[in-house]
């Protein structure tokens, strides 16, 4: 194994609801023969409030940036979904994925088979987030 060789960089997007798969998450991306940028691996749940949390923000945002793509794992939280938003307009390429079980593990899914939590859904349609996330994606 080439232990030098440059590898496709991911951030990990997900819920703090998916807190628990975090090292799953990771495992999975490495598995995949890419490297994981996941944040709650770099500083837990807004460091625990150790620092304030908009730094925690620009800190994610800023691994956004120096990822090439943005996976999300699991349903869409309103900060997963202000991180797709920001991954598109910089260019990033998206994948989604669902967790089935211990068994089965992370499936990928379509833009089309997304579920949101249900606080991003109170002011707009599930079938809205899709349409928006079909065109920013594309662009």
């Amino acid at each position: 194994m080439n232990t030098k060789e440059i590898k496709k960089i991911v951030y990990t997007a997900y819920s703090k609801h998916y807190f628990f798969l975090r090292m799953n998450i990771s495992a999975y991306v490495l598995d995949t023969n890419c490297i994981p940028l996941n944040p709650f691996m770099n500083w837990a749940y807004y460091m625990d409030n150790m620092v304030d949390k908009f730094k925690v923000i620009r800190a994610n945002n800023n691994l956004i940036n120096i990822s090439n793509e943005l996976w999300t794992f699991g349903p869409i939280a309103d900060g997963v979904l202000a991180e797709i938003r920001l991954a598109c307009k910089w260019g990033k390429k998206l994948r989604f994925f669902t967790y089935q079980d211990k068994l089965e593990g992370f499936k990928e899914i379509t833009v089309d088979d997304l579920t949101f939590e249900a606080e991003v859904l109170n002011n707009v349609k599930s079938e809205q987030l899709i349409s928006e996330i079909q065109d920013i994606s594309k662009s």
